[in-house]
């Protein structure tokens, strides 16, 4: 036999494996970035998927032997399909979505195009009588970026209320977001999270709601918001972010500091591009509170005759 010929069987199988190792790669950094978006912990999920943290870990640094079963407990857990933690493959589907084709060849900034021309095209007949349903102003970021204070502020210079939404969830809740979580899992806070949601549209004409960070990896939820809400996305640098975390008494994250700085960053970049489907961005890193104030109510004021009643 030619020794090329009985080569080729050893070179098939090492692309094979290479393969599954590259694919496994992409499962772990999906399911990495899922968790990011939902700010859960690994200990979080492990109580609700019923995996151990240490397999949880192995998943996510891709070396773990997988099942179908684990992952769909997994996906389970963190209120998402399968399909979501699944790398796309072209094998997987006869006919791939043809847009989703087209955004994969795609730089992030013509991303933005392409979302901001869809925007102009599909959402344009969502005016009633010539007046666009937006029922206030929504803020959205990560925790620290300056929500809390630019709201209230916001709300006063508009004479408008001011709402967090997770006020809201824990009244209806009966538990605060913490045990809410801990004890009912991603799902049924969600579902909780969008009843709030409603409860607010019911109750305001118009109102400031401040939403938490993670209501963005919700798609059909902020997708909701997105249509109701004239929304700023309140940005700030990750630094930024734990520094005023901290000088607001959370000391949590100089447990583990590059930890911690680390997973800000990985969420931060999971959530970037939903974040940027916001209106408007606000950056306050290295800016004074007043200059802050003065940019927002200056981009938001122009959005408050445009609402409708709900």
């Amino acid at each position: 036999m030619d020794q090329r010929e009985s080569a080729l069987p050893l070179e098939s199988n090492q692309k094979s494996q290479e393969a599954l190792a590259a694919y496994v790669q992409q499962i772990a950094k999906l399911v990495r970035g899922q968790r990011a978006q939902r700010g859960m912990t690994r200990k979080v999920l492990s109580q609700h998927s019923g995996i151990s943290e240490r397999y949880l870990a192995q998943v996510e640094t891709g070396k773990a032997n997988m099942s179908v079963s684990l992952l769909w407990r997994i996906a389970e857990a963190m209120n998402v399909g399968l399909n979501d933690i699944l790398p796309y493959s072209s094998h997987a589907y006869n006919s791939p979505d043809p847009v989703l084709k087209l955004l994969d060849g795609l730089s992030p900034e013509q991303h933005q195009q392409a979302y901001e021309l869809l925007q102009q095209t599909f959402l344009a007949n969502k005016e009633i009588d010539g007046q666009m349903q937006v029922q206030g102003i929504a803020l959205i970021g990560l925790r620290g970026a300056g929500k809390s204070t630019l709201g209230q502020l916001l709300a006063d210079g508009l004479g408008i209320p001011f709402v967090r939404l997770s006020d809201v969830i824990e009244q209806l809740g009966g538990f605060d977001l913490q045990e809410l979580l801990t004890l009912f899992g991603q799902k049924a806070y969600r579902k909780l999270e969008r009843q709030a949601i409603d409860y607010v549209r019911e109750h305001y004409d118009r109102v400031v709601l401040e939403i938490g960070g993670s209501l963005v990896s919700e798609r059909e939820t902020y997708g909701y918001v997105l249509n109701h809400f004239y929304t700023v996305w309140v940005k700030a640098l990750p630094e930024e972010h734990m520094s005023r975390v901290m000088a607001q008494g959370d000391l949590r994250p100089m447990a583990a500091s590059q930890k911690a700085m680390d997973d800000l960053k990985l969420i931060l970049t999971e959530r970037e591009p939903y974040y940027r489907e916001a209106n408007t961005l606000l950056d306050t890193s290295g800016r004074s509170v007043d200059e802050c104030a003065a940019e927002i109510i200056r981009k938001c004021t122009p959005a408050e005759p445009l609402q409708a009643s709900s």
